[in-house]
């Protein structure tokens, strides 16, 4: 069921990223979602283990994407790609 889910929010908001945005915000758009849906399923695994460090351990992994996504998308839209701004290059 959550990946059907997450199906189902990866492709609605690949639909939203069509409408009038720029190519930058629609790759931070899909950035977004695609460490969603990684996010999504090491918590699926999380659910299905019955070990308490493994669930645990992957809980953590799944929070660290979220949070590695949600940077590189807000990167993606406030600094320019092409002149590394970001990194002072």
């Amino acid at each position: 069921m959550k990946k059907i889910l997450a199906a189902t929010v990866v492709t609605g908001l690949l639909s939203l990223a069509a409408c009038n945005s720029t190519p930058r915000e629609q790759a931070a758009d899909n950035i977004e979602a695609n460490t969603e849906a990684v996010a999504d399923n090491l918590e699926e695994a999380a659910d299905n283990t019955s070990n308490a460090a493994a669930e645990a351990s992957l809980e953590n992994a799944a929070d660290a994407v979220r949070a590695t996504g949600q940077n590189q998308a807000d990167d993606m839209r406030t600094n320019d790609a092409d002149t590394n701004l970001s990194n002072g290059i």
